[in-house]
């Protein structure tokens, strides 16, 4: 609240003093969730819950000048406790009719739906599918191109982000310094297109693993142990959209390649599918989901001669953090009107590597999405 009170104060200063014209709206999602019996997915469990994906949030918009805008976000997550942030700040120069710069907070050009990704009324899914879009990194402090032309029949917009991220929580703390995103998503009719690279110099803390880390720095060699630990090492992300959206029916994916060649954390390869119908008010839709990480044992070359005790050790590490599951979600939604959509969601997720099958959960969402 307290990150509240100066930037309403900062938006009343530039009313009162130079007249600005300032626009606010905002959206909230209320979600509910559930699991069958003793299984757990997305922080859900078989007691239903409605926190874990529920917000509300409050945009500003203020005019500086005829070339400037401020833009601050307020978003008050219920997995937070509703405390509010401020999720976005920054101050936009419209440099042109083509190209606008910005700069402060604000969203990487990761995926389809970054800038909206919080605006559950922004698409047809309870919640963007996770397999893809759960990444620490989607903000970043720095500076933000936006060019949009056209070429032909083309519609297409370029966007360049330059900057800093930080992240940090209970599971991890992340530094990523010397980020550079670049991405162009291109429009012909019902096709559009969209490709992204980014890199940074990467710092990563994973809490659970701390310790362990900790005793293999005292008996690995230097090298090896330098290129298991994440510190300020070049990480990749690679995605890749297309979307056919012929207004009565609609197919499009996603997918991403995230990597750190010097870390103990492999390759993480993500993609979804989804298809959809539009009847009238009613949007029913299928998605597949799969997350599929090389599992080969990296540095393997430098573990030859080693104490079985201590390549089990280093296994055990990489092991821990690859994932290879698979997830199913059949939903609907529904228009009740301009500004409103109800939805409902069940999701069958399957763990690949867990041959017991314990890891596997079934979830039904519903949500509220409106915007204002």
């Amino acid at each position: 609240m307290k990150k509240i009170i100066p930037f309403v104060a900062l938006c009343a200063c530039i009313y009162s003093t130079a007249h600005a014209e300032i626009r606010i709206n905002g959206f909230a999602n209320l979600v509910g969730g559930i699991t069958k019996s003793d299984e757990t997915l997305y922080a859900y469990d078989d007691n239903i819950s409605f926190s874990e994906e529920s917000l509300f949030a409050v945009q500003i918009i203020g005019d500086i000048n005829e070339k400037m805008t401020a833009t601050g976000q307020i978003l008050a997550r219920g997995s937070d406790d509703y405390n509010a942030k401020l999720e976005w700040a920054y101050i936009t120069y419209n440099y042109s009719d083509n190209l606008n710069i910005s700069a402060g907070r604000f969203r990487q050009p990761l995926f389809r739906y970054s800038s909206s990704q919080d605006i559950g009324y922004s698409y047809h899914w309870v919640s963007a599918p996770q397999s893809v879009y759960d990444v620490p990194f989607n903000s970043i402090e720095g500076v933000r191109l936006d060019y949009n032309n056209y070429v032909g029949d083309w519609e297409y917009a370029l966007q360049l982000a330059v900057g800093n991220y930080s992240v940090s929580n209970d599971l991890l703390e992340l530094d990523g310094r010397n980020n550079v995103t670049a991405s162009i998503e291109a429009t012909y009719d019902y096709l559009k297109l969209r490709l992204v690279y980014g890199q940074a110099d990467t710092t990563l803390n994973l809490r659970p693993v701390a310790p362990l880390l900790a005793q293999l720095e005292q008996t690995l060699p230097a090298d090896l142990f330098n290129n298991l630990k994440q510190e300020e090492d070049l990480g990749k992300f690679i995605g890749v959209g297309v979307e056919i959206d012929k207004f009565d029916w609609f197919v499009s994916g996603e997918f991403t390649s995230v990597n750190t060649e010097d870390s103990f954390l492999t390759e993480d390869i993500a993609y979804y599918v989804t298809a959809g119908l539009r009847f009238g008010k009613y949007t029913p839709s299928i998605t597949y989901e799969r997350v599929k990480d090389e599992d080969d044992l990296k540095f393997a070359n430098q573990l030859v001669g080693l104490p079985p005790a201590l390549v089990g050790a280093v296994a055990g590490l990489q092991n821990a953090f690859i994932s290879d599951d698979s997830t199913i979600t059949l939903g609907v939604r529904f228009d009740h009107s301009t500004n409103v959509a109800l939805k409902a969601d069940l999701t069958k997720y399957t763990d690949d590597r867990d041959a017991s099958g314990n890891s596997d959960a079934t979830l039904l969402r519903f949500a509220i999405n409106y915007v204002f």
